[in-house]
């Protein structure tokens, strides 16, 4: 079974085997094609065969980033839990705990100090499996935290997003980490110190109304959902058949939304050259 397994992409989900190791396959969401665990990770999470990326956590995220330099972790403190005791169809307070159980974090965000190249910049990363990576105070708190650092520090800011828009379980006060994630971006532009976004898979609603959308240089990786309302919503709302690929990454580049594409494996080195341009333009 070995040689075959080294040898043969499967054209079936799994094979009867009970002594074959489990997750030693992984499926492309986009094309079906059957990738080796291995491969998987050393593709960074990109299908090989159709390029579709998947999405990824915030500790991958910055992971990856780093390229294997030094992770000098942001300790990101965050406020009270569920503020309006809210309750639908379960507590807030269980969905958050078991968020953190899934997730092993506190929140829908993890920062860094990294570096790229001879430069450090702080690294904001959002993660959708917490809770969709909506934007709570506390979300709203570690971009702040992470803009004083980076002011602190004189040093760029990269936010990384992922997230379905604002926490209805916090109502008001999540819509209100629009305009307070705002004014922190004006604190960088008022310094003149840059201020880098990578939109990722998904980026939308009060999270792509607000900071994902104020940076010097916007970036999005391929087909990257990006848009406010998405279309399954703006199709019954307005009852139009929308063009295809609407949204994705490829067409809000046609239309002006972003200023490139970068694949995966690809971000850390951009993010060199970016931050080096940066950086000498603004000591100039």
């Amino acid at each position: 079974m070995g040689w075959f397994l080294n040898l043969v992409r499967p054209k079936v989900k799994s094979i009867n085997d009970s002594a074959m190791p489990e997750n030693l396959w992984q499926a492309c969401k986009s094309c079906n094609e059957m990738i080796f665990m291995k491969e998987w990770d050393a593709s960074l999470w990109v299908c090989p065969s159709c390029g579709f990326h998947e999405r990824i956590g915030a500790k991958k995220r910055i992971e990856i980033l780093a390229d294997g330099n030094n992770i000098d972790w942001i300790n990101l403190s965050f406020g009270k839990d569920d503020p309006l005791k809210f309750e639908d169809s379960r507590s807030y307070k269980d969905r958050l705990k078991e968020a953190r159980e899934k997730t092993g974090l506190k929140d829908a965000v993890l920062a860094a100090t990294l570096k790229f190249g001879e430069n450090k910049a702080v690294v904001f990363a959002m993660d959708f499996s917490f809770i969709g990576g909506s934007m709570g105070a506390n979300v709203g708190a570690a971009f702040e935290k992470c803009v004083k650092t980076a002011l602190s520090k004189n040093i760029p800011l990269v936010a990384v997003t992922a997230s379905g828009g604002a926490r209805m379980q916090e109502g008001l006060i999540s819509l209100m980490q629009m305009p307070k994630t705002a004014m922190a971006c004006q604190l960088m532009r008022d310094r003149g110190i840059p201020y880098i976004v990578i939109l990722t898979d998904p980026t939308t609603g009060g999270v792509l109304a607000s900071f994902a959308m104020l940076g010097d240089i916007t970036i999005a990786e391929p087909n990257a959902l990006l848009g406010f309302t998405g279309p399954r919503v703006i199709e019954q709302t307005m009852g139009i058949k929308l063009p295809e690929g609407f949204q994705r990454s490829e067409f809000q580049l046609k239309h002006g939304f972003v200023d490139y594409i970068v694949h995966r494996s690809e971000l850390n080195q951009e993010l060199e050259k970016i931050i080096k341009i940066l950086n000498h333009k603004r000591k100039r």
